[in-house]
């Protein structure tokens, strides 16, 4: 079905798309940009949908400007950069794509975790530098029987349990409430970091999250403690994080998001106990393209049948 077959009216598009995913989008709806609703003011009135991904701010006054507004799909789990309750108050639908990318995720989890361990981006220097004729790499340490905790039990959360159980580690976990799970739960994030090796962040983010990791959770993370971060960056005290790092009160970081992105000068980029990605815990052919995919599919039944397919729904 393309956006001719449906009543699906003008879209703005918030934000970059990876190749695959933008040519998914266009063979499907009309998108267009924001300099482009600035040039033309009748365009503007007719936009019925912002298109976005989860890495890119929906501020009210754009949603101000849009009178005809009436569904943000976001390609993305998370959408604590949308003012949701501000939406919903105007009859805005916001849709996300939840499930699609657990799989991915947790695969780079397990990735930043073992390269953390085993030390591979180090490694990778040594040999290309020359390195290794002069002397040997310091040992690294193994993931089989250390503690894991994890913080935020949900999907992605239980996608990385899953994956780490091969490992012959112990697994608990921080929630908002305790599940049937065969893990041990705390109930802080302070009390779990005391019990683990390795702290997680998989939770959501938002002002309910916002520094949930702060610098009482590192403290009790110690210093052979390590702390990954797949989440947001906001869940991360960064400053607390570096801070802690600098003066090596926690062993090491692997982190995929921060409170600033792209990461600039950030001290981060000069320590050597830390492995950094670049936000792209969902970043994979197959797994952007079934996210473009359910974008598409939210907004063109939302307007073929008055209901999209995977709505947020807030409390």
């Amino acid at each position: 079905m393309t956006a001719n077959d449906t009543n699906v009216p003008p879209i703005l598009r918030i934000g970059e798309f990876p190749a695959i995913a933008e040519a998914l989008l266009k063979e499907r709806l009309a998108l267009h940009t924001l300099a482009e609703i600035g040039a033309d003011d009748a365009l503007r009135a007719r936009i019925g949908v912002i298109v976005t991904r989860s890495n890119y701010d929906i501020d009210i006054a754009l949603i101000e400007r849009l009178p005809a507004l009436r569904i943000i799909a976001t390609s993305g789990v998370g959408f604590d950069r949308i003012p949701v309750e501000f939406a919903r108050e105007r009859g805005i639908v916001v849709t996300n794509t939840p499930d699609l990318l657990n799989a991915a995720v947790a695969e780079l989890t397990i990735g930043l975790v073992l390269a953390m361990l085993r030390q591979l981006p180090r490694a990778d220097r040594f040999v290309r530098e020359g390195a290794w004729s002069n002397g040997v790499l310091p040992l690294g340490s193994n993931l089989a029987g250390k503690r894991v905790g994890i913080v935020g039990m949900g999907r992605v959360g239980k996608e990385i349990a899953r994956r780490l159980a091969p490992f012959r580690v112990e697994i608990a976990y921080f929630g908002r409430a305790r599940q049937a799970l065969p893990f041990e739960w705390f109930e802080t994030p302070v009390q779990l970091a005391r019990w683990s090796d390795i702290l997680i962040a998989s939770c959501p983010g938002g002002s309910a999250t916002r520094h949930l990791i702060d610098a009482t959770v590192l403290d009790a993370l110690g210093s052979k403690g390590m702390l990954v971060n797949i989440a947001r960056g906001s869940v991360v005290d960064e400053a607390a994080l570096i801070a802690a790092l600098e003066r090596k009160a926690l062993a090491g970081a692997a982190l995929d998001v921060f409170e600033h992105e792209p990461l600039n000068d950030s001290p981060l980029r000069q320590l050597d106990n830390v492995v950094l990605s670049p936000h792209i815990g969902s970043a994979t052919h197959e797994t952007r393209l079934a996210m473009a995919k359910l974008t598409a599919d939210n907004v063109v039944s939302f307007f073929t049948t008055g209901r999209a397919l995977t709505p947020v729904h807030i409390e």
